[in-house]
């Protein structure tokens, strides 16, 4: 094992309570047609799992968020292209930590007349939550290591693993991440990506 990173939620682990989050939105929004909004580019991993399990008459649509200034202002980069006047929305983050970008995205939506407006969080960093923002549907709570793998990135790569790794020494990483990716793609070959 990488000595700077550490597998933290395995694949089946992950695939085992995917499931069980999309049992209970699909009941929730049972005899509805909500808009499943993912938020680029971390959600997709999990959106694409998590759809299999709600019924076909969920709308998915996708948004790109940006931060930027020093007050960490939230700008949306690519909008949806469904209005959502009346409709029920959910969210789908890969994670959600001080809550701030969730609590402006969150606004923007009601603002735009939705009906209803929740989220589903694969990771929930509450130990880092700056703003009280609902998170109705949560798969894991984590501490505040840096995070890879399931839509995760570093500098773009990792997003594809399988399973989520947490970076224990960040300076180790960046000096060698190639050991860590010698580890992550370790995996038997019939789950191992191809290159």
């Amino acid at each position: 094992m990488s000595p700077s990173c550490v597998e933290i939620v395995a694949e089946s682990t992950l695939r085992d309570r995917v499931a069980q989050l999309g049992a209970q939105i699909d009941a929730d929004y049972r005899d509805r047609e909500p808009v499943v909004v993912g938020v680029l580019k971390g959600s997709v991993p999990f959106l694409t799992d998590l759809g299999r399990h709600l019924h076909p008459r969920i709308e998915v649509d996708f948004l790109s968020l940006t931060r930027f200034g020093h007050d960490g202002r939230v700008g949306i980069e690519m909008d949806l292209s469904v209005p959502v006047d009346g409709r029920d929305v959910l969210i789908v983050e890969d994670i959600v930590d001080t809550g701030l970008t969730l609590t402006t995205l969150r606004r923007i939506l009601a603002a735009r007349g939705a009906s209803t407006v929740r989220t589903v969080a694969l990771l929930d960093k509450t130990a880092r939550r700056i703003v009280d923002v609902p998170v109705e549907y949560r798969g894991f709570e984590v501490g505040d290591e840096f995070l890879l793998g399931y839509g995760m990135d570093w500098e773009g790569r990792f997003r594809n693993l399988r399973s989520i790794w947490a970076v224990m020494d960040l300076n180790g990483f960046r000096d060698d991440p190639e050991a860590f990716a010698d580890v992550a793609y370790a995996a038997p070959t019939s789950a191992r990506p191809r290159r």
